[in-house]
């Protein structure tokens, strides 16, 4: 599997489940972190927390496990899957941490073909 189709396999189990405005940005060029970015946005705690719960299911149910998760108390869960690291907000986290914006210089990943509106 690729780092964008892993990046996109996220992309699809969360949007399956409701995340709301997600976005995958393309951040090799700007850091040795990853390749990829993937952002989603919860409309609560819980469902933060449910989303972060059904991606480590399902993406351990293709054979990959993230080497770290972090923030599992907050309204802003990180699950590091290596090339492709997943932020899950609530809205209010989201809009104060706002990564898009910091990460503005890098190529945003169509996704107008997996999302469902």
């Amino acid at each position: 599997m690729t780092e964008l189709e892993k990046a996109l396999a996220t992309v699809k189990i969360l949007d399956k489940k409701k995340a709301v405005d997600l976005k995958a940005i393309h951040i090799t060029d700007y850091s040795i972190v990853a390749d990829y970015f993937v952002i989603a946005t919860g409309t609560s705690n819980t469902h933060v927390k449910s989303l972060a719960d059904e991606l480590e299911y399902e993406m351990s149910q293709l054979g990959i496990e993230p080497s770290h998760i972090e923030g599992k108390a907050t309204g802003w869960i990180v699950l590091d899957y290596g090339t492709v690291i997943v932020h899950i907000f609530t809205g209010e986290s989201r809009e104060y941490y706002n990564l898009e914006r910091l990460w503005s210089d890098a190529e945003e990943v169509d996704l107008s073909d997996i999302v469902t509106e």
